[in-house]
């Protein structure tokens, strides 16, 4: 199984539930980027320390910062395979990190996008029950998606990377489905 992955797709794809599965079963480092800038501030490091200053003032974490807790990370992983999510969010940071996995010789093996239609995504988000989850906010959060994600798929689609995988089904199912576009 290819083991240096990049997640894409909407939110309420099942991304985050399918890379702690997927990472389980084969021993990737799952690395989500809202986790690596945690775990940095935890740590006291100086990227946290850096990073941490501007989450306090309510900013979002510069690009390079990001980088820098991605390169960070995978450069400490001594050829443990890993998953991205979360990170790119859209070309721009996707042509930074290219350059960055080549230096760690670590390319990315695939993409996998997984795929939902809206009115299903929106059903699925209206019923985890979260405060910021109204359907005025979800679609917003779609629109945004669209805009900044979308032409990521082009990206990696261009380079023969990415994979597609429909979301709906049980849990298991689209593991399994997962599991065989990367076999």
């Amino acid at each position: 199984m290819k083991q240096r992955l990049l997640f894409l797709g909407p939110p309420g794809a099942g991304k985050g539930t399918q890379a702690a599965l997927l990472c389980d079963r084969h021993g990737l480092r799952h690395l989500s980027t809202g986790d690596l800038l945690r775990a940095e501030v935890s740590a006291g490091s100086d990227l946290g320390k850096e990073a941490e200053s501007v989450m306090n003032r309510g900013e979002l974490v510069s690009d390079s910062l990001v980088l820098a807790i991605v390169k960070a990370q995978l450069g400490a992983l001594n050829g443990q395979g890993w998953l991205l999510d979360g990170f790119p969010r859209n070309v721009a940071q996707a042509e930074a990190l290219d350059p960055l996995l080549q230096e760690l010789n670590q390319p990315i093996e695939a993409v996998v996008l997984l795929e939902l239609d809206d009115a299903v995504l929106i059903e699925r988000l209206l019923s985890r029950g979260r405060e910021d989850d109204n359907e005025a906010v979800i679609r917003n959060r779609l629109v945004v998606y669209a805009d900044k994600t979308e032409p990521l798929i082009e990206h990696y689609r261009q380079r023969g990377l990415l994979q597609s995988v429909e979301a709906h089904g049980s849990i298991e199912a689209i593991t399994e489905s997962i599991e065989a576009v990367l076999a």
